[in-house]
């Protein structure tokens, strides 16, 4: 593939946009809208999180005091009525955080289409006192809810006129109030960073072609996987880069005309120089530049014409909205589900309709319809071949995950990059990691050198850290090095916990004299951070620190201060939630059961507090805040009720570093003692499985 061309400077999918800050942070009363009706439905294609969604609404809507109805089977149960309008409690979406698809069902409605099916759909949310809805689809969703809610008062008027509503009822639901959530794992809608559901489908893109790597190498195959994405090409370009993939095919930026002797020279390259496979993605929408089909099944002629290589086409298909949330996705869907009912309870009748949105890890409300046209107009740029534009409207970060993957993804560094940079050629770069082991670590390593590199530096890696750099267990690095170190946990080069200023200032500044580092990269989690500090606070000392120095966060803990997240939090969160839903599934065959879960993070409570949210568990003790014998047992009690109520499970979460006198052992021995009457409990140390897990 070219590299993506610089067009006109566009503004980003988002940044244009009227956006408005969530309510996240802020304090809300509980029963404050008391008497509020609220309704939930999801709508169009399924995606993993929808359950998480709906669970957020429904739980937020009670504590704030509002009767809250889940519609089953989305725009056919709104037209139908009847049984589909069903009140939720808090006991009603237990249990469904882990669950695939949704659990109140979604479907085509081509009544609602029909201005008939809409007034049906009107009288049956008049008649259970309904006007304020949550809508969690796709962009034709959102659509047809601006639609519907732009039809109210011709609708309810229409009603009263038809004498199936009372004037008085007419008066009472005169408006309508829409939010909506983006369901979709295509991540195709402008205005957010994510959507529900894409992380999980590239926790099955990525498993997927990790299963497919040991048999490829085996035969010496190449495959091609055919990933969703009819109008959006971001699964398959990010599973390409998380995966190392040879060549992807995205409907946003085609390939060149005469791509099928640029695919075969590019694989040919890749078996000289030893591989043994080769892994393709391709978007189900993939098109050439005269915006014509290119399948999978057409790339695997070409190769085997070609190159008489042994291909194969696997094409994932629905198995991408299959399965369990991870733990991002339950995350982010409770978080939009929280901020959806807020945003429809501040709402009044000449509220425009918003969808909620995030934005880096910020949740916003941005006009629903205004994201939905910027949206529209990524495809119709396709249309008109206008593949740059497309690019661009896409967002900053997808275009500059493009340009990465198309560097990263040469079998050598592209000479015409480096000699445009002819003027640093040859600096000396160090990286090197301190800290614990994180998954992802590797992956950073990768991708600081392929880019060093085509900008003309040398980059030296150092092993051990610190300690490796003393003993001078240095090595340049080639680009051939680092390939197929990105699907590797773990810190290949050896990582370190010792900070300059214990192993000696002087000392680690002779070793940087000796080896004239230009710039070093420190890749860890607090220890990083600390070491970055010392060296830059002691630079008028040791002048070898007046480089550039640079830390990536990274470490399970998530504790570096100024980011949000660092590097292998996520796949942490990810094991955590894995083995709580495994606990939680071990106690369907028990009697009333609690289990507590002790995970790492020290004295940051990052892990307990995400991996309690992602997990749905009942209580997460954390250094940050102080926990004593009334609240232990305050717990107990809430969960003796929990029990009663007819829910036989609970799960605490425990911060390895919470509180030196409550440790995982007494929480244990005090909630069976204490609850005994009630339920059994068992605890589970969760060790370093959280670290060195593949990513």
């Amino acid at each position: 593939m070219t590299s993506a061309k610089k067009g006109p400077a566009l503004e980003s999918r988002r940044e244009s946009m009227d956006r408005k800050m969530g309510s996240e942070g802020k304090s809300i009363t509980k029963g404050s809208h008391k008497g509020s009706t609220i309704a939930v439905y999801t709508s169009g294609g399924d995606a993993q999180g929808m359950n998480a969604a709906v669970r957020a609404v429904v739980r937020m809507g009670l504590f704030l005091g509002c009767k809250v109805y889940m519609i089953k089977e989305g725009y056919q149960g709104m037209v139908d009525g009847g049984d589909n309008f069903v009140l939720g409690d808090w006991k009603s979406v237990s249990g469904i955080l882990n669950l695939g698809g949704t659990i109140i069902g979604s479907a085509r409605c081509m009544e609602f289409q029909e201005r008939a099916g809409r007034l049906n759909a009107a009288l049956n949310l008049i008649e259970h006192g309904i006007n304020r809805l949550v809508c969690i689809g796709g962009d034709g969703s959102l659509t047809g809810a601006d639609i519907f809610r732009q039809e109210w008062g011709g609708l309810v008027a229409e009603l009263v006129k038809e004498n199936r509503l009372s004037s008085e009822k007419a008066e009472l639901y005169s408006f309508l109030n829409i939010v909506g959530m983006v369901g979709s794992i295509d991540n195709d809608f402008c205005g957010t960073d994510m959507t529900i559901g894409t992380d999980s489908a590239l926790h099955r893109i990525i498993e997927a072609v990790d299963n497919i790597r040991p048999t490829a190498t085996s035969h010496k195959r190449c495959f091609i996987m055919e990933v969703m994405g009819r109008h959006c090409g971001y699964l398959a370009l990010i599973a390409s880069m998380a995966a190392e993939a040879d060549y992807v095919f995205i409907p946003e930026w085609p390939p060149e005309k005469g791509w099928e002797e640029q695919l075969c020279t590019r694989l040919s390259q890749e078996r000289v120089s030893g591989n043994r496979l080769n892994i393709i993605l391709i978007s189900e929408g993939a098109i050439d530049r005269e915006g014509k089909p290119i399948t999978a099944n057409q790339v695997k002629d070409v190769i085997v014409s070609r190159l008489k290589l042994d291909t194969r086409v696997t094409i994932l298909g629905h198995v991408q909205r299959g399965g369990c949330p991870s733990a991002f996705d339950r995350i982010l869907s409770s978080r939009m589900g929280a901020e959806a009912v807020l945003a429809l309870l501040d709402s009044n009748p000449d509220t425009p309709p918003c969808v909620v949105t995030i934005d880096g890890n910020q949740i916003m409300r941005v006009p629903l319809m205004e994201a939905v046209q910027r949206t529209k107009s990524v495809k119709t740029a396709m249309d008109n071949k206008n593949f740059t534009e497309a690019v661009q409207l896409r967002g900053r970060s997808f275009q500059q995950n493009l340009e990465a993957y198309l560097l990263m993804s040469k079998v050598k560094p592209p000479t015409s990059e480096v000699s445009q940079k002819s003027n640093v050629k040859n600096y000396p770069l160090a990286v090197l990691n301190v800290g614990s082991p994180a998954c992802g670590m590797n992956a950073v390593m990768r991708a600081f050198t392929c880019m060093a590199m085509t900008k003309g530096y040398n980059v030296y890696g150092i092993n051990h850290g610190f300690e490796g750099l003393m003993q001078n267990s240095v090595q340049q690095m080639k680009w051939t090095d680092v390939q197929g170190w990105v699907s590797i946990g773990g810190a290949n080069l050896g990582t370190s916990k010792l900070c300059p200023d214990q192993i000696g200032l002087d000392k680690v500044a002779a070793q940087f004299r000796k080896y004239r580092f230009s710039g070093i990269l420190l890749v860890g989690g607090f220890e990083a951070f600390y070491s970055a500090l010392v060296m830059a606070e002691t630079r008028a000392r040791f002048p070898e620190f007046c480089v550039p120095i640079m830390v990536i966060p990274a470490g399970i803990s998530n504790n570096v201060p100024g980011s949000d997240f660092s590097v292998g939090s996520d796949t942490a969160i990810n094991e955590i939630v894995d083995i709580c839903d495994r606990l939680r599934q071990s106690a369907v065959g028990s009697k009333n059961r609690v289990f507590i879960c002790q995970t790492m993070g020290g004295k940051c409570g990052y892990l307990a507090t995400m991996g309690a949210l992602a997990g749905g568990a009942d209580a997460a003790y954390i250094f940050e805040e102080t926990v004593g014998i009334k609240e232990l047992m305050a717990d107990v009690l809430h969960l003796a009720a929990k029990m009663k109520s007819g829910v036989r499970r609970g799960l605490v979460l425990r911060a390895d570093e919470a509180d030196e006198q409550f440790t995982a052992d007494f929480i244990h021995r005090l909630f069976a003692h204490e609850g005994r009457l009630s339920f059994s409990a068992r605890y589970s140390i969760i060790g370093e499985i959280q670290e060195v897990y593949v990513q």
